[in-house]
């Protein structure tokens, strides 16, 4: 494991930590990437309180000046001229509104494809080159069952997040055979942040409690219960201990399930 890589965008919480956190465990030198430098600060003290290696990277994913000033602070921190080992996309917003709302949700749109599409493309179309150099690299991006499927007053999560698994599909073609593998990972409602987000939202909206909130987006679940983020880090981490490249893994709170993958050799053209 010595000299391996890791950079995680939206590091500072939820699934992004939980990966952080269990690659600080197996020795990585973990690269912590998000917005809110104060969360990041966190937990790089929290790997590091673990006996790992971390350094903090401020990232906005809306902001793409932001995105290679992250790209260029990443190179930095890697010191040896290395490329990364891996890259997990794990920042993502998700903001409800009906689809026909008002003048803001052409906004709206576009803040969902800015970060949990391009932000990710961004960061995966500066590092996959290194990593096709040398001849290995892991890229996972945190998608969502709302990549796969459709729920209402979320159309703007929904196409982000459709966009993000049909790239990882499509380019886990091109890298096929290169030694470098991408997959995604598609949970249902996860015990994060982002779902804390939503119980506020419903409370505000139906004048539910936010123990009856949660409840409602548990029950949403197959499984009936919320994932945990370590459930989803344990998913990211199967895909950058193996090989699989084009894999789309759903977690639906009951089982883990293989949609898709993995690629094993690259289509004529």
């Amino acid at each position: 494991m010595a000299g391996r890589k890791l950079l995680i965008s939206g590091g500072g919480g939820g699934i992004g930590a939980a990966c952080a956190r269990r690659a600080a465990r197996e020795g990585w030198f973990v690269l912590v990437a998000g917005r809110n430098r104060g969360r990041l600060d966190l937990i790089v003290g929290e790997l590091v309180a673990l006996g790992g290696r971390a350094t903090a990277i401020d990232l906005d994913l809306e902001d793409p000046a932001s995105v290679r000033g992250a790209i260029e602070a990443a190179s930095r921190a890697c010191g040896d001229g290395e490329p990364l080992t891996a890259l997990v996309n794990a920042a993502g917003i998700a903001i409800s509104a009906p689809f026909l709302a008002d003048d803001s949700t052409a906004r709206l749109f576009d803040r969902h494809m800015e970060v949990n599409f391009h932000g990710a493309r961004r960061l995966i179309e500066a590092f996959a080159p290194a990593m096709k150099a040398k001849g290995h690299g892991r890229i996972v991006n945190v998608a969502s069952s709302a990549g796969l499927r459709g729920y209402g007053y979320t159309a703007a999560y929904c196409a982000s997040k459709h966009a993000l698994v049909g790239y990882t599909r499509a380019v886990a073609q091109e890298l096929s055979g290169s030694g470098v593998s991408i997959a995604a990972v598609c949970p249902h409602f996860v015990d994060s942040p982002l779902t804390d987000a939503s119980v506020r939202r419903i409370v505000e909206k139906t004048k539910q409690s936010e123990a009856e909130a949660r409840a409602f987006l548990a029950q949403q679940n197959p499984g009936g219960r919320l994932i945990t983020c370590d459930e989803v880090s344990d998913a990211i981490w199967s895909l950058i201990e193996g090989d699989e490249n084009g894999s789309v893994l759903e977690l639906d709170g009951a089982r883990r399930v293989r949609l898709e993958g993995p690629v094993t050799r690259r289509p004529k053209t």
